[in-house]
């Protein structure tokens, strides 16, 4: 938490003891307790406003499907540059091979189809 750890919360607290002294210590431990409180409540009249205002549609969201842990960056990057070979490779193999209705064959004398307006 903070990037403190045991021993220097356990100074910083001898610290705020002696600055404070033990005759007010109480009254603040009971206003740190009173904003606490105030500050969950707040927070949990937020959420119930949050699912009052979005009504059923809140329970259908997935959040793990939001959660920004679970990505890794080069998964993400590395499927994306394979998606495109994928693509690229549907591209060829559809300029490749001709539509069926294409390849209908001529019957013996029958003349290729000729269109005057073409360049």
């Amino acid at each position: 938490m903070f990037g403190i750890n045991g021993a220097e919360f356990i100074v910083l607290a001898v610290i705020v003891f002696v600055v404070i002294g033990p005759e007010r210590m109480p009254e603040y431990a009971r206003q740190l307790k009173d904003l606490i409180k105030t500050l969950r409540r707040t927070a949990m009249g937020a959420k119930d406003d949050l699912k009052d205002t979005l009504g059923p549609e809140l329970d259908d969201i997935n959040w793990r499907a939001y959660d920004p842990r679970q990505y890794d960056p080069r998964r993400i990057v590395r499927e994306a540059l394979l998606e495109d070979d994928e693509e690229l490779a549907a591209e060829q193999t559809r300029s490749t091979t001709p539509p069926a209705a294409a390849t209908s064959r001529l019957s013996p004398g029958e003349l290729a189809p000729f269109d005057t307006e073409a360049t």
